[in-house]
């Protein structure tokens, strides 16, 4: 998706944003996933849309617009920030998602410059790698997510409807799966990903309004949800989490809650709070769930990240 597309995105994702019937669940009985608020997270940012904790108890936060990732402690406590607009190393053009190693490297989907940035634990810029097409059409990376084991980062390249396995170790492409349709093992627009704790993959469709799974060979498992604003299903699913227990929490943009599925897609919850209460959150985006289950928000219009410690 080119940037004005993504813009005019995000402008009819806010009007329609009043339209929330699975957020009045309150009025049927579903079952809630409760929370205790921790802290919010702000610093000027400009529509934020992902977010991940180092073993270093670092939060990066990927703030889009403003082409920077920011830095903060776990008290949310502004440290640094690295990036800034451009096309040489270590700059970004509107990048939006971003990963995390074992070892704390970070790796960014630069989408407007069609690359996958690395960078150390303090911002300095480490490599890169591009995942052209066999045709050579440029990629359109949106998230990555990295599996320090096999030394594979998976790239979601959304335009071209596809996920990219990449070794690190060799430095080069090994495999690639998806085209574009509805089918159960195609993908339209995929956007953010996540990977459980059998490197297992959860890669958010937010056309086909699903979360596909595949294993970590790319290997098709099942897909998650379908299209609707009952419990279980999504209007425009947009990130994806998975808990030490295999849970998988996926964020709703225009209706604005979050929905927890077990590991085979089966519908278990809706986040609430410590009441019993559906949350409700502005736009949220990017999800993350650090190894002391804390779950991090990115609420994008509201420029912010929400951080709630998960009771269940």
């Amino acid at each position: 998706m080119h940037l004005t597309y993504r813009l005019l995105h995000i402008v009819l994702m806010v009007s329609l944003f009043a339209f929330t019937p699975v957020a009045n669940a309150q009025e049927v009985s579903v079952p809630i996933f409760r929370t205790q608020p921790l802290l919010t997270i702000q610093h000027n940012f400009r529509q934020p849309s992902d977010v991940v904790v180092g073993n270093n108890k670092k939060v990066y936060v990927l703030d889009g617009v403003n082409n920077k990732i920011k830095v903060f402690n776990f008290q949310g406590t502004y440290l640094f920030s690295f990036g800034g607009t451009g096309k040489g190393k270590g700059k970004f053009n509107f990048p939006l998602g971003i990963g995390i190693d074992e070892a704390d490297r970070i790796y960014v989907a630069d989408s407007g410059n069609h690359r996958v940035q690395i960078f150390n634990s303090d911002g300095a810029y480490l490599s890169q790698f591009t995942t052209n097409t066999d045709k050579g059409k440029p990629s359109d990376p949106t998230d990555v997510a990295v599996n320090s084991k096999l030394k594979i980062c998976y790239v979601v390249d959304n335009d071209n409807h596809r996920i990219i396995l990449y070794d690190l170790k060799k430095n080069a492409i090994i495999n690639t799966q998806g085209t574009m349709g509805m089918e159960k093992k195609e993908f339209r627009f995929p956007f953010l990903i996540d990977i459980d704790q059998e490197g297992n993959l959860y890669i958010v469709e937010v056309i086909n309004t699903r979360v596909k799974v595949l294993d970590p060979e790319g290997n098709y498992l099942t897909n998650i949800g379908s299209w609707g604003v009952d419990k279980g299903e999504f209007y425009r699913p947009k990130g994806v989490a998975i808990d030490s227990k295999n849970r998988v929490f996926v964020s709703d943009s225009y209706i604005g809650v979050i929905q927890v599925f077990d590991q085979d897609g089966e519908f278990l919850s809706v986040l609430g709070d410590n009441k019993g209460n559906i949350l409700k959150f502005e736009t949220p985006t990017g999800l993350f769930i650090d190894k002391k289950m804390r779950l991090y928000v990115v609420e994008m219009i509201a420029d912010k990240v929400s951080v709630l410690r998960l009771q269940d």
